[in-house]
């Protein structure tokens, strides 16, 4: 019996008070993600662009109660108002695809409306609906994480 793969996209917003420079600085702080991403035990910047900013980046994490390592590479061609990435390799996904947009807030100057979009496929063989809620509370659980960071601390 074949296994069909599993692609799941989600999509999470949140408005933050913070600006949009503030929140692409905590997004590209790649070194710092183990100190506020759960699950992330580790980041590597291997690869950057004549600004100093990570093109590629080895990641170790814990997840689905066994550690994981992957790579991503960056892309900035919406700096400041975003930032992309995509799976180079790694031992559990097959595909990992993911955005932060950062626009300033219909409502106020003083906010930014947060869209974070990420698309999976983890390689790992699990029901259909296991993966999606797990890809589920990643999104939501990842967006939080970065809400709070951004509040929170000094970059």
């Amino acid at each position: 019996m074949t296994q069909a793969s599993h692609i799941e996209e989600r999509i999470v917003h949140a408005t933050i008070a913070a600006s949009a420079d503030r929140c692409f600085a905590v997004a590209t702080d790649l070194e710092a993600y183990p100190e506020w991403v759960n699950g992330i035990t580790a980041v590597n910047v291997t690869e950057r662009d004549e600004l100093g900013r990570a093109t590629v980046a080895a990641f170790e994490a814990e997840s689905f109660g066994r550690r994981t390592q992957y790579s991503l590479a960056y892309d900035y061609d919406n700096a400041p108002h975003g930032l992309s990435w995509r799976l180079v390799e790694g031992d559990l996904m097959r595909r990992i695809d993911g955005l932060y947009r950062f626009e300033q807030s219909a409502d106020s100057p003083d906010l930014t409306d947060v869209t974070y979009e990420l698309i999976i496929d983890l390689s790992v063989p699990l029901p259909g609906f296991v993966k999606r809620r797990a890809e589920g509370k990643i999104v939501r659980a990842a967006l939080a994480e970065f809400c709070a960071r951004v509040q929170n601390s000094a970059v």
